[in-house]
C-alpha cells in the first residue's frame, strides 16, 4: 500500500497530510535508503503525505475481500506458477512427503521448446537445495573428524609447550641461583680477606 505523487515522491505512512514535507530521516526509513550516510547521521528528505489528494498519480493497493463479482483481467482467470518449489522441505511439504520418500522424484519439470524444428522439446528442473545425500553426511562426518583430530593435535602442541616452558623456567631459575650462590661466596671470600689484612 501507498502511492507517489506525479513528481514521484512518495507517500509516507504516519504523516497525516495531503501534502509534501521535508523531514529528517535516518538510514533505512521508508523514504531515506540511506546511501553513503555514517551510523547516526540523518538527512532531510522530501515525502508526500499518507492522505490521498488530487495530486498523487499512482496508488499501491491490496485486495482484502472478494465481492460476488469477478474482477475482470483480475480475478476471472487463473495464472499458474511458472516454477515449482526449490528446496527439499518445500518439496515434501507439497507432495506431504515423509523423509523417508525420495525427493529427487517429485521435482516439478518444465519444458522448454526447442529452437530447432522438429526436435524433442527439452525438460529443465532446478537443483535441489538442502538436499541430505549420503555425500553430504560423508562430508559431514569428515568436518567433524578433522576437526576433533585438530583439537587433539591443538591440545597434544599445548601441552608440549607448557612442558617446554616450564623447563625453561627451571633452567633459568637454577642459573640464578647459581649465579647468586657464587656471588654471594665471592662476596665472603672478599670480606675474610679484607678482615685479615686489617688485623695484620
Amino acid at each position: 500500500m501507498g502511492g507517489q505523487d506525479k513528481q514521484g515522491f512518495a507517500m509516507k505512512q504516519g504523516v497525516l497530510t495531503n501534502t509534501r514535507v521535508r523531514l529528517l530521516l535516518d538510514k533505512g526509513v521508508s523514504g531515506c535508503r540511506g546511501k553513503a550516510m555514517r551510523n547516526g547521521e540523518r538527512k532531510r528528505k522530501t515525502v508526500r503525505g499518507c492522505i490521498v489528494s488530487h495530486d498523487i498519480s499512482v496508488l499501491n493497493l491490496m485486495i482484502v475481500k472478494k465481492g460476488e463479482a469477478e474482477v475482470e483481467g483480475l480475478t476471472d482467470k487463473f495464472i499458474p506458477r511458472r516454477l515449482g518449489p526449490k528446496r527439499a522441505n518445500n518439496i515434501r511439504k507439497l507432495f506431504a512427503l515423509s523423509k523417508q520418500d525420495d525427493v529427487r522424484k517429485f521435482v516439478i519439470r518444465r519444458e522448454v521448446p526447442s529452437k530447432k524444428e522438429g526436435a524433442k522439446p527439452k525438460s529443465k528442473a532446478p537443483k535441489i537445495q538442502r538436499l541430505v545425500t549420503p555425500l553430504t553426511l560423508q562430508r559431514k562426518r569428515r568436518r567433524s573428524a578433522l576437526n576433533k583430530k585438530t583439537l587433539v593435535k591443538n591440545k597434544a602442541l599445548a601441552a608440549e609447550y607448557e612442558k617446554l616452558i616450564a623447563q625453561r623456567n627451571k633452567e633459568a631459575r637454577d642459573s640464578r641461583r647459581a649465579s647468586q650462590s657464587a656471588r654471594k661466596s665471592l662476596s665472603k671470600k672478599e670480606s675474610v680477606k679484607a678482615a685479615g689484612s686489617e688485623k695484620k
